[in-house]
């Protein structure tokens, strides 16, 4: 129907497909019943000149008032039953409008609440699994440092246990200042003495 870009979800071209076609449908029916009425409205409007004109002239015609009186009296009830038939027409045309969009929205609310489904279980699934990714996420850089504390942990306990070989650990153990850099406390000074 209408050309989307390759990135949209099927989920959502179908059911906006759907949602085109139902106020596609429904504008048209609206157009079709407003044209009607403007039909009418001519119709009657026409008619309602073309008698108040022959009327008119009727009561021009006339040589005594009272003719014209009575020329205009007899217009007037042609005029009411017109207005009577207008207004029958236009509640008929009403009625008849109602029930078209009744059908309109009957036919389409299944195939629309079918598609709306249809996306909120997809909505749903792409956000599940969304949220599993980014949960799984953060795990595996906190297992990888959780596995570096621990080789270290070992390790340590490894040296403090003072296990030869262990080539993280200075001779003498761990608590070993007595190393070739170390300096003996009694002959270092403080600054500016």
């Amino acid at each position: 129907m209408y050309p989307y870009p390759q990135s949209v979800n099927p989920a959502v071209r179908s059911h906006l497909d759907a949602q085109i076609a139902f106020l596609n449908e429904l504008s048209q029916t609206m157009s079709r019943s407003l044209q009607q009425v403007f039909q009418l409205n001519m119709q009657i409007g026409q008619t309602l000149i073309e008698e108040a004109s022959g009327t008119a002239q009727r009561m021009l015609t006339t040589e005594r008032p009272d003719d014209a009186l009575a020329a205009a009296s007899s217009g007037a009830q042609p005029a009411t039953d017109k207005l009577r038939a207008y207004k029958q027409q236009l509640a008929q045309l009403a009625a008849t409008t109602q029930v078209d969009l009744a059908g309109v929205t009957e036919q389409h609310a299944q195939q629309a609440s079918r598609t709306a489904r249809a996306l909120a279980d997809e909505v749903a699934r792409t956000t599940a699994e969304d949220t599993e990714k980014n949960l799984r996420q953060p795990e595996e850089p906190r297992q990888d440092a959780r596995a570096a504390f621990k080789q270290d942990a070992q390790r340590g306990a490894e040296a403090a246990a003072g296990k030869p070989g262990d080539p993280s650990v200075p001779a003498g153990g761990p608590g070993n200042m007595k190393g070739p850099n170390a300096q003996d406390s009694k002959n270092v000074q403080a600054p500016g003495r």
